[in-house]
């Protein structure tokens, strides 16, 4: 079908007759072999299927509802489905575009740019009208180059990209950016410590590059330093996010020193395999350690103690992702908003012991 179905403030798309007449076939070869249904000489195939490369043809078979009353579609692209923070932000996007009569899809990559890749492709063809990639990421080169591409191909056809829990590599590429404030919470996570009375605390759960997990490092430093203490005072354990990296760790680290009285965990889950090598170490939280988290997520509360934290707006994410980016569709590309978060205080924390700390190992 043609694919040049245009909307107000969107780019002329491409259609179907020039790639025709890039590859030097008719317009009824080039459909034949664009739809892959229809038997097509395997070099006319390559030389069609080339063409729409080179000019970036999207086969979409949806394009009229992109203009019309046809299906309305939110996608959102998460790393893992299982982890508790995405299903919270997932949930917020299904939600806000059920309330408004839009359906969502939902696809995981496992962290793999190619899948990423193939799926914001897939939607794009789709007709997906708003795509949303959640997380924090490391944002090397590669990146920031994927997300330009994304971003003015989604464009192109009328979509909208939306960067959810991530900055935009370029303010002038045309993404809307919702995020919460992680550099805040952190901060204010790690100075709930410092007014206990901790001095000697740690921050589990570092992976340099990542955007959330740097700005909450930032974070922690920054706390250190409003409280007086010299930048050796901190402490940045790269393991990485998720129970079993926290377990194993927090595990290392009892073996190597005790000198330490407390623990700002990357995220929930690196604090929940935090608190089970403690106790595998026959230690007590927070009689002898006190730790702190990020997310709350809903299982923090159940945590054996239940879990002090930095409660983030997961859901709400999710809801903001779509309910800004329809709101004013002309105005939110290159948009930036920025959530708050807030601290709970629940009972895994308490003043340092009072003989100064843990005994050396």
């Amino acid at each position: 079908m043609e694919n040049d179905m245009t909307e107000p403030g969107s780019r002329r798309r491409v259609t179907i007759r020039e790639v025709a007449e890039r590859a030097g076939v008719s317009m009824a070869t080039a459909s034949r072999a664009l739809s892959g249904n229809h038997p097509v000489p395997a070099a006319t195939r390559a030389r069609v299927l080339r063409a729409a490369r080179d000019l970036d043809y999207v086969a979409n078979a949806h394009a009229r509802a992109l203009v019309g009353g046809g299906r309305k579609m939110a996608a959102v692209v998460v790393r893992q489905v299982t982890s508790p923070f995405y299903a919270q932000v997932a949930e917020g996007v299904e939600a806000e575009a059920a309330d408004r009569g839009w359906l969502c899809v939902v696809g995981a990559t496992g962290g793999d740019p190619q899948r990423e890749m193939e799926f914001v492709q897939l939607m794009r063809e789709e007709g997906a009208r708003l795509v949303i990639l959640v997380g924090g990421v490391v944002e090397d080169e590669a990146y920031r180059e994927r997300v330009a591409h994304y971003a003015q191909a989604l464009d192109s056809t009328g979509a909208r990209l939306v960067l959810c829990g991530r900055p935009a590599p370029d303010p002038e590429i045309p993404a809307l950016v919702v995020e919460f404030d992680n550099e805040a919470g952190a901060r204010a996570i790690t100075g709930h410590l410092l007014s206990a009375g901790h001095r000697r605390i740690v921050f589990l759960g570092g992976l340099p590059g990542n955007t959330a997990l740097d700005a909450r490092v930032a974070g922690y430093r920054a706390a250190l330093a409003e409280h007086g203490l010299p930048p050796e005072a901190a402490r940045v354990v790269d393991c990485g996010l998720g129970r079993a990296a926290g377990l194993r760790a927090m595990g290392e680290l009892l073996k190597e020193t005790r000198e330490f009285t407390a623990v700002v965990a990357g995220d929930d889950m690196v604090a929940a395999g935090a608190l089970r090598a403690i106790a595998d170490a026959g230690l007590a939280v927070p009689a002898d350690l006190s730790v702190v988290g990020y997310n709350d997520i809903p299982l923090a509360e159940d945590f054996n103690p239940p879990l002090t934290t930095v409660r983030t707006p997961a859901e709400e994410l999710g809801r903001a992702a779509v309910r800004i980016a329809l709101r004013d569709p002309e105005h939110a590309a290159g948009s930036h908003h920025l959530l708050g978060t807030h601290i709970v205080v629940r009972r895994s924390v308490a003043p340092p012991p009072t003989d100064g700390g843990l005994t050396p190992v």
